[in-house]
C-alpha cells in the first residue's frame, strides 16, 4: 500500500507538459447531443430498412436479431469512420454517405460469405437492403439538418459558444462570416497580442470563463501555431484557424466551412489528456521494472567507473527541462572530474555549425571506461532515475545544458514545452552525427507535431537498434 501511494504521488506531483490538461476532462460543448441524436436516428432508420427488406423478400435468418444488430453496427461503424458524426458539413454530405453505405454493404456481404450469420441472402436482397438503408439515412440526415436549422432560427436550440482572436481590421469581416452560419453565439473577442507568450495563459483563462466551446483565430494572430493547438486541445476546446497561407501545423487537421469562410479546424478529443496520462503511467511502470531487472548492470558499471578513475560514480548536470526550469539530470560519469573547466579551453574545437551544441570527436576529457559506456549509451541508463521522479519521460526532446539553451532563438523554446526524454527523434536519426542544431530542432518539432503513443513505441524500438549498431555515438 505504501509503495502504491508513493507511485501515485510520483505520477501526480510530476510537472505536466503542454499535451496534458491540469486534469482529464470531457471535450466542451454540445457535441454529445449531436452524437446521441444522429446515432439514435441512424439506428432507428436502419432497423426500419432491415424490417422492410425482410418483409418484402422474406429474408429470414437463423438468428434474426443478432444478424440485424450486426448489419446495423457495420453500417454505423462505417459512417463513424468517415466522420459523418463529427461537426461540420460531413453529416449531410450525401455523396460521402452513399459511398460509405456501398462500402458497408460490401462488408456485410463479406460477413455473409465467411461467417454466415445470415442464411440464403440473394443479390437482389442485398441490393434492396442497400437502397433502402441509404435512402432512409439520407432522408433522415436531411430531416435532422432541417430541424436543427429551424430550431436555431426560433432560438429553441442553443448555439455553440465561440470566441474570436483577430486584429481589429479583421474583426468585422470575421463576425459577418460567423453570423451567416446561424449556429454560433459570439461570447467574446480579443486582439492579436493575446496569444503572445506572456499573455496566452491569461487569454485561455478568459476563454474558459466566457464558456466558449470553440475558438476562431485569424492567421495573423498566431504566434506559435503548434503550441496554440496543444494549448486549446488540452482544454477541450475546438480551434478554427482562418488560413491566409497554408503551412503544416498539426497532424489532425480538418477543413470546415463557416459562413463561406474556409477554416482549418482542430477537433479536441472526447477525453482530453488520455494519451498523455497513459504515457505517464507507462513511463513510471516501465522505468521502475527496468531498474529492478537491470540492477546488477548498474552495480557492474559503478565498479568499473570507480576502478578506472577517481571521482564519483554518477555525474549530475544542470539541464533545462519542462517550461525552461532547471533540473539535475543523472548520468554515469564518463569524463574527468574537471571536465566542465576544460570545456572552456576546448570551445574553439566545437564541431557544431551554429555553436549551440558542444560536440567534438576524441574528446580528451572522456575516460577509458567512459568511451565504452558512451559507445553503447550505457551512461544514459542513470536517467531512468529522472523518469521515475517525473523529471523526464522515456521519449521526448533531449534536455540541454544551460550553456546551450542560453544560445536559443525564440523559435527554439517550443521544445521546452514538452517533457524531455531519455531518447527521442534526434537520437534515432543520427545522434552525434547531426552537427546542425536546426536539424535537431526540425526533428524535435516533427516529434511534437506528430506525437502519439505509437510513435513513442516506434522510437523506443528504433533506439534499441541504434544502440546495438553503435550509430552516431561518441
Amino acid at each position: 500500500m505504501l509503495q502504491q501511494n508513493v507511485a501515485n504521488n510520483q505520477l501526480s506531483d510530476a510537472p505536466l507538459d503542454l499535451r496534458a490538461p491540469m486534469f482529464s476532462k470531457v471535450r466542451k460543448g454540445g457535441w454529445w447531443l449531436r452524437l446521441v441524436t444522429l446515432l439514435s436516428v441512424d439506428f432507428t432508420v436502419l432497423m426500419i430498412a432491415w424490417i422492410l427488406t425482410e418483409y418484402q423478400f422474406t429474408w429470414y435468418a437463423e438468428n434474426r436479431y443478432f444478424s440485424m444488430l450486426l448489419a446495423i453496427l457495420i453500417q454505423i461503424g462505417a459512417l463513424a469512420i468517415q466522420g459523418t458524426y463529427e461537426p461540420g458539413n460531413k453529416r449531410h454530405d450525401y455523396g460521402n454517405i452513399i459511398k460509405t453505405m456501398i462500402f458497408a454493404h460490401g462488408m456485410i456481404l463479406f460477413v455473409c460469405v465467411f461467417y454466415q450469420p445470415i442464411e440464403d441472402v440473394s443479390r437482389s436482397t442485398l441490393i434492396a437492403f442497400w437502397i433502402t438503408s441509404t435512402s432512409l439515412i439520407c432522408i433522415s440526415r436531411f430531416a435532422v439538418n432541417f430541424l436543427l436549422e429551424y430550431l436555431r432560427s426560433k432560438k429553441v436550440l442553443g448555439k455553440n459558444s465561440i470566441f474570436i482572436i483577430c486584429s481589429e481590421d479583421e474583426k468585422e469581416q470575421i463576425i459577418g462570416f460567423i453570423q451567416k452560419e446561424n449556429r454560433y453565439n459570439l461570447v467574446g473577442s480579443s486582439n492579436i497580442v493575446s496569444l503572445n507568450k506572456t499573455n496566452r495563459l491569461v487569454t485561455l483563462e478568459e476563454i474558459n470563463k466566457s464558456g466558449a466551446t470553440e475558438v476562431l483565430v485569424s492567421w495573423n494572430a498566431i504566434k506559435d501555431r503548434m503550441y496554440l493547438c496543444w494549448l486549446f486541445q488540452a482544454s477541450g476546446i475546438m480551434v478554427h484557424i482562418v488560413p491566409m497561407e497554408l503551412k503544416p501545423i498539426y497532424r489532425d487537421t480538418v477543413f470546415h466551412n463557416i459562413g463561406g469562410m474556409t477554416c482549418l479546424s482542430f477537433v479536441s478529443p472526447v477525453l482530453t489528456g488520455r494519451d498523455f496520462w497513459l504515457k505517464r503511467v507507462f513511463d513510471f511502470c516501465f522505468a521502475s521494472v527496468f531498474l529492478l531487472l537491470t540492477f546488477p548492470i548498474y552495480i557492474a558499471i559503478s565498479i568499473a567507473i570507480k576502478l578506472d578513475s577517481p571521482g564519483p560514480v554518477f555525474y549530475k548536470q544542470t539541464r533545462i527541462g519542462l517550461s525552461g526550469k532547471p533540473f539535475q539530470v543523472w548520468k554515469f560519469r564518463t569524463m574527468r572530474t574537471d571536465a566542465e573547466k576544460m570545456q572552456k579551453e576546448l570551445e574553439a574545437l566545437n564541431e557544431t555549425k551554429d555553436g549551440i551544441l558542444f560536440k567534438i570527436k576524441d574528446d580528451p576529457r572522456i575516460t577509458r571506461v567512459g568511451k565504452f559506456l558512451r559507445r553503447y549509451s550505457l551512461d544514459e541508463l542513470a536517467q531512468i532515475f529522472n523518469v521515475v521522479m517525473g523529471e523526464m519521460s522515456l521519449v521526448g526532446p533531449r534536455p540541454l545544458p544551460t550553456r546551450d539553451v542560453d544560445k536559443f532563438s525564440e523559435r527554439h523554446f517550443i521544445r521546452q514545452e514538452v517533457l524531455p526524454g531519455v531518447t527521442g527523434m534526434w537520437q534515432v536519426s543520427g545522434r552525434s552525427d547531426i552537427l546542425d542544431f536546426d536539424q535537431v530542432m526540425k526533428l524535435d518539432l516533427r516529434y511534437i507535431e506528430n506525437w502519439s503513443l505509437w510513435l513513442d513505441f516506434q522510437i523506443l524500438l528504433k533506439t534499441v537498434q541504434v544502440v546495438l549498431n553503435k550509430e552516431g555515438a561518441y
